[in-house]
Parts: C-alpha cells; sequence; structure tokens
C-alpha cells in the first residue's frame, strides 16, 4: 500500500513546531493506532490515538536540533504526568481539598545501550487546606503500585522512588 500527503505543515505555538495537517491521506486513524513522520534531521512529528500532536528531537550532542523533548524525556513526562493525574482523581474521590500538585522527577540510565532509565525518584509537592497525610500517601500508593501503567511498565527496569511534602 503507498501512502500519499500532502507535505502541509500547520505551525504550532512554538516557533519551528510543525504539525501535519489533517490534510494527510492514509489509513484512517484507530482508537489504537499511533504515527511518528520524520520531519527532517532528528525531528519527529506524532499523532496520537486521540488526535493530538507533539513534536520531538534530539539533543544537539546526538545529532538533534534541540529543539524538543526527546523521545526517551517524553517517557519520564508521561511518567509524572501519569502518576499527577492518578494522585489528583483519587483525593478528589477522597474529597481532600487540593489545590495545587507538582510532580519532578530525577533520573540514572544505563550508561551502555540501550540506554534504559535504571532509577527514578519523583517528589510530590501538594499544595491543600488540611490535606490528609495519611490519604496523601494512600494516593500515592495506589498510583504507583496499582493505576499507573506507566509506573508499572518502568518498574520493570527501574528502582522508582518517591518523597512528598504537602504545604497548606
Amino acid at each position: 500500500m503507498t501512502r500519499k500527503h500532502t507535505n502541509e505543515f500547520v505551525l504550532g505555538a512554538e516557533k519551528g513546531t510543525q504539525f501535519m495537517s489533517d490534510k494527510e491521506q492514509g489509513p484512517e486513524m484507530t482508537a489504537d493506532m499511533m504515527t511518528a513522520t520524520w520531519a527532517g534531521g532528528m525531528r519527529f512529528v506524532y499523532k496520537s490515538a486521540s488526535g493530538h500532536g507533539l513534536v520531538t528531537d534530539a539533543a544537539l550532542a546526538n545529532g538533534g536540533g534541540g529543539t524538543a523533548a526527546s523521545p526517551m524525556e517524553l517517557i519520564i513526562l508521561g511518567l509524572i504526568g501519569c502518576t499527577g493525574v492518578d494522585v489528583a482523581s483519587i483525593l478528589e474521590r477522597m474529597r481532600e481539598p487540593l489545590l495545587g500538585l507538582e510532580v519532578s522527577a530525577t533520573y540514572e540510565r544505563s550508561e551502555t545501550h540501550p540506554k534504559v532509565y535504571t532509577k527514578i525518584h519523583l517528589t510530590y509537592s501538594l499544595r491543600g487546606s488540611d490535606l490528609d497525610e495519611k490519604k496523601v500517601r494512600r494516593a500515592i500508593d495506589l498510583s504507583e503500585n496499582k493505576y499507573c501503567s506507566v509506573s508499572t511498565m518502568l518498574g520493570h527496569t527501574a528502582e522508582i522512588t518517591h518523597e512528598y511534602a504537602i504545604e497548606s
């Protein structure tokens, strides 16, 4: 099957970010299909199964232009986003007065190929009046050990640890 497409791109909000237009022709996107289209150099334009787009690029040191996050960075971003959504929704169901949540990560990678993540440390910074620390711990535990599929996948190669701080 030959895939035909126009080379028309639509500029994104970030200078130089380009997304493929919907004029692309070929097989229809299905709920379980995503694409990565080479955009020159080490840049790729992605389309998720839900129809959202993003761009990645390799760092200058790795032959890219350094214009976007790398695919490996997206894995960590996926982890902190996944666990963040879980913790916020669990605390909401527990009727906890969460006003703010930031999840950050530090990591180590293997020195040899494949350079997988070997250690990841998550820091949860929560803000809310009268947050119950026991419920916060429970929400983080449920996310990391039950609900966050990214955490489960990464846990096969990386030791994942965490800490949290509650600010009122």
